[in-house]
């Protein structure tokens, strides 16, 4: 009995598919523009401010703009994905446009040139996230689905750890000239695409929706138009999440004013900026997949609860921080709350609405994050302007807090049911 059980689970484990090479291929690809992007947004707003001569209320609302752009170019390009016969397409389209930009920041950094390229890199990427997560989905085996997306943000967060230590040692090598690390940048930009191009195989047959790409869930067979009563049938405790997700949106703006506030209130250097990023995207891979593991076991609820409390811990040390030691610890929070709340908005909304209203779910809650990341971002600007940088962590604890609360009453709602 004991041998044939052996035997068996031998005969499982031989007969369990590998993963596929274009799932390698994608994380790849992942791999070089996530490195592409770090170098630019390391970078990116300490030219503007110092180089430029920009005012943080401007930088606050070109990354407003960006993030919205972002947002809603996800929830479109998960549509049009969900028509089309393939995928690759729209994936090919969005990462050229990120190439694109790349090359025309590097080739005349102005305002008004890193305005339109950072609006376009962000569009890009809207274009290509949800179907090139949709792609994976549809090409890996059932029994490695989840193994296939855990090696695409492990190979997506290597990247951006790539990208941030390769832009430290070019502003080292040119005497902390920015337009050099902009142009080498392009680099891994185009070597993304060529990956993409040549090496990535798409399967014809969809077995999941792209609008729910982050959480591989397959197509409904039933699609309904955003109508008010199908808003109304998602029900209570859908509109709940939603009040916390657009609190706690409230309280994130991008890292760009990370990067602001080690430069100007503890005059880092700027070629040791990029170590900010090292920081932020530590915390978030050394998190990612232990948070994943424990939101499988727990409440889920409880795992969202215990990543708006780290957001609330990196904006106390970033705002109280008078060395950069405290500031560091801040940073790699930073990068915890991210990676523990990353999917787990997206993970409760497809666990709350019906299945045939994923979609409309998941459109509001894009919907949802843009306004409120546009919100944040031209907040956080002003604040900066007028108040202090650090006094944006501030803020950013205060709807940090108001969010957990929400949160808990939430959780006290569907308790009570």
């Amino acid at each position: 009995m004991i041998h044939s059980t052996t035997t068996s689970h031998i005969r499982s484990q031989q007969e369990k598919p590998s993963i596929p090479l274009s799932v390698w291929m994608v994380g790849f690809m992942m791999f070089m523009a996530c490195a592409s992007y770090v170098m630019i947004y390391a970078y990116c707003g300490i030219f503007l401010k110092n180089v430029a001569g920009v005012s943080l209320s401007w930088i606050g609302f070109l990354e407003a703009m960006a993030e919205a752009a972002s947002y809603l170019t996800k929830l479109l390009s998960g549509v049009i994905s969900d028509q089309m016969d393939r995928r690759k397409p729209l994936v090919v389209a969005g990462i050229a446009l990120t190439v694109i930009s790349r090359l025309l920041l590097a080739i005349s950094p102005t305002f008004a040139l890193i305005t339109i390229t950072r609006i376009m890199e962000r569009l890009g990427n809207g274009i290509q996230s949800t179907p090139r997560d949709a792609m994976v989905g549809d090409i890996a085996p059932p029994s490695r689905c989840g193994e296939s997306y855990g090696l695409k943000r492990a190979l997506a967060q290597a990247g951006s750890l790539f990208g941030a230590f390769l832009a430290y040692a070019v502003m080292v090598y040119t005497n902390d000239d920015y337009t050099s690390v902009f142009y080498v940048a392009c680099i891994p930009s185009v070597i993304s695409l060529l990956i993409l191009i040549f090496f990535v195989k798409e399967k014809r047959t969809q077995k999941i929706s792209a609008i729910t790409a982050e959480i591989p869930l397959p197509k409904a067979k039933r699609k309904h138009p955003i109508r008010m009563e199908n808003l109304l049938r998602m029900g209570r405790s859908y509109w709940m999440l939603m009040l916390v997700a657009s609190i706690f949106f409230l309280a994130r703006f991008g890292e760009t004013f990370m990067t602001l506030h080690a430069n100007g209130s503890f005059s880092l250097e700027p070629r040791y900026i990029a170590m900010v990023m090292v920081a932020y995207n530590l915390g978030h891979c050394l998190i990612a997949y232990p948070a994943g593991y424990i939101a499988d076991r727990m409440n889920r609820y409880w795992v969202l609860a215990m990543g708006i409390l780290m957001l609330i811990l990196s904006d106390l040390c970033l705002a109280t921080a008078t060395g950069l030691t405290t500031f560091f610890i801040g940073a790699f929070l930073w990068g915890v709350q991210f990676g523990i709340t990353q999917n787990v908005f997206t993970t409760l909304i497809a666990e709350t609405v019906p299945e045939d209203l994923r979609g409309t779910g998941f459109g509001v809650f894009y919907i949802i994050c843009a306004s409120s990341a546009f919100i944040a971002d031209t907040l956080a600007g002003q604040i900066g302007d007028h108040y202090g940088v650090e006094k944006i962590y501030i803020y950013g604890c205060v709807m940090a807090i108001i969010s957990l609360f929400s949160l808990m009453f939430t959780m006290g709602y569907r308790k009570k049911k």
